[in-house]
């Protein structure tokens, strides 16, 4: 099997070490072709990156890098290559202003040293401006300008002094594109959000966003026969692994990490989340965990739009085209950033319509967890205490006080975080646990059954099996549950060890809570 490209996001070194690599030259291919100015919004690590790179290497003529590939034999490799100017705002230091103006010089000056050019201009600005000049002047070709992650600068400034000068910054910068269209061939820009009152927007001649078109909705992230083509091999070893059948793996993998769609209609998974699933071979929350999204989670805490995340919400189209960085718009934030996406568009009057909903199982157990322990927790003044007596109640076997504890945390949060299904709950049990300091192992596959959780430290080991419903009683609940991991002997492959092993049946009921503890 081909090795899993996780973290690489340089196209060149991806076919270089003969990465698995979904070819999307096809797209790539109609981009460098139909079109000359382009913008593209895709949420973190789902490939804009390697968009750009691929990109990059097309124009500079890197035909050894393409071979096998769809646009092996499409593109004109006899033309001359185009100088390409890759401007990656992630990598620009912009604490303060001062920073962010000097750290800019020196990347466009390392770009023109490459080149064999020594750049004149005092400022960032007016030597972006001479680098794409010079470019043109001494290869004969036009400049090709890359720019992944344009918004990043603003978006890290948010709701900071700083922002002003971020924002006076960037106008300066990107007016230079316009000032210099004679000279530039082709643009593509990525990012995460279209803002508003931003020079790269109003001046340079409308850019075609294809965010939200139907013809690149697969641009970024695995399509459901991308998927089953390109990884069939890892599906068919992770399956044997985990003691399930292909279609049935193939079904959770859809559950947990597809979903994404930007037209209503094209359906893709989560490329890092696929990838990471692949490589660990476990359900777990990669995407979201890779990076928390301070500022989205606190914004949704002032307004008290939480509840944005458990209903589907419809919009017009003018709700998230663009919007000003000092006044959000959680909508237009939560699609940009990958916690909404599109479920279906309607024609009204003729206008589109957007119904937006949450894409996937990891996102919904992820953002719920993250936000229902922020709530509850900050609700809690004593937080601490009702950890550490929890701990002390399960090393007990204090069944009864465990159940109280628990009773207390899901009263301190808010109503429209509360949802009646299992799910909710074992995801909230999960995230208490975790900062109970246990390491967790979540729907681990035994050869007769699924264990909800396995909870470990380095004292005991806690198999653990939780039952919800709205009807039955609690004590009926916990029954069935210590049956099940009796008769199904959910224990048997931790006896091994010689810590204890405790049963835990957890049962939700209502407002009701049970808790039974089991020492083996």
């Amino acid at each position: 099997m081909k090795n899993l490209p996780i973290g690489t996001q340089s196209f060149e070194n991806l076919r270089e070490n003969d990465n698995l690599y979904v070819d999307k030259t096809e797209l790539i291919y109609r981009i460098a072709t139909t079109g000359r100015i382009y913008f593209l919004s895709r949420p973190r690590r789902f490939g804009k990156s390697l968009t750009i790179s691929t990109l990059k290497a097309l124009f500079r003529g890197q035909k050894e890098l393409f071979k096998g590939l769809w646009i092996e034999n499409k593109w004109d490799w006899t033309q001359a290559p185009n100088p390409v100017i890759h401007f990656d705002w992630s990598a620009i230091e912009h604490d303060t202003a001062a920073m962010m103006e000097e750290d800019t010089k020196a990347y466009i000056h390392k770009i023109g040293v490459d080149y064999g050019l020594n750049l004149q201009r005092p400022f960032a600005a007016g030597q972006f401006g001479e680098l794409i000049q010079e470019l043109h002047q001494k290869t004969g070709r036009k400049v090709v300008i890359l720019i992944d992650e344009y918004d990043c600068p603003i978006f890290d400034s948010l709701d900071l002094p700083l922002l002003d000068d971020v924002k006076r910054f960037l106008q300066k910068f990107y007016r230079q594109l316009k000032a210099n269209d004679d000279h530039i061939r082709f643009i593509f820009m990525t990012g995460i959000t279209k803002y508003a009152k931003l020079s790269l927007f109003s001046t340079l001649n409308n850019p075609l966003d294809i965010t939200m078109d139907e013809k690149y909705a697969a641009l970024c992230g695995y399509t459901q026969a991308e998927l089953e083509y390109y990884f069939t091999e890892y599906i068919d070893a992770t399956a044997a692994k985990m003691g399930n059948t292909r279609e049935r793996l193939i079904e959770r993998i859809r559950y947990w990490y597809d979903g994404y769609t930007w037209d209503g209609k094209t359906h893709v998974y989560n490329p890092f989340s696929t990838l990471n699933f692949f490589e660990m071979k476990r359900f777990r929350d990669y995407w979201f965990n890779s990076g928390t999204p301070t500022y989205l989670i606190e914004q949704l805490k002032k307004r008290d739009e939480a509840v944005l995340i458990m209903n589907p919400v419809t919009v017009n189209e003018n709700k998230f085209d663009s919007f000003d960085p000092e006044n959000i718009d959680n909508i237009a934030l939560m699609l940009q950033s990958g916690y909404l996406t599109v479920k279906d568009i309607q024609i009204k009057d003729e206008t589109p319509e957007y119904t937006l909903g949450v894409p996937n199982e990891e996102v919904k157990n992820s953002m719920m967890t993250y936000l229902v322990s922020l709530f509850s927790f900050k609700a809690l003044s004593k937080v601490d205490f009702i950890i550490q007596d929890m701990m002390a109640q399960l090393r007990s076997l204090d069944s009864e006080g465990f159940a109280g504890s628990i009773g207390s945390l899901i009263a301190n949060i808010p109503y429209p975080l509360q949802i009646k299904n299992e799910k909710y709950y074992h995801s909230l049990f999960l995230s208490w646990m975790l900062s109970m300091g246990f390491k967790i192992d979540g729907e681990v596959m035994t050869n007769i059954g699924r264990i909800d959780a396995v909870l470990e430290t380095p004292e005991m080991t806690v198999v653990s099996e939780l039952k919800f419903h709205v009807r039955k009683s609690v004590t009926k609940l916990l029954d069935e549950a210590m049956t099940q991991i009796n008769d199904r002997r959910y224990y048997e492959k931790y006896q091994q060890q010689s810590k204890p092993i405790v049963l835990m049946g957890l049962a939700f009921s209502g407002k009701k809570t049970g808790c039974r503890f089991k020492q083996i």
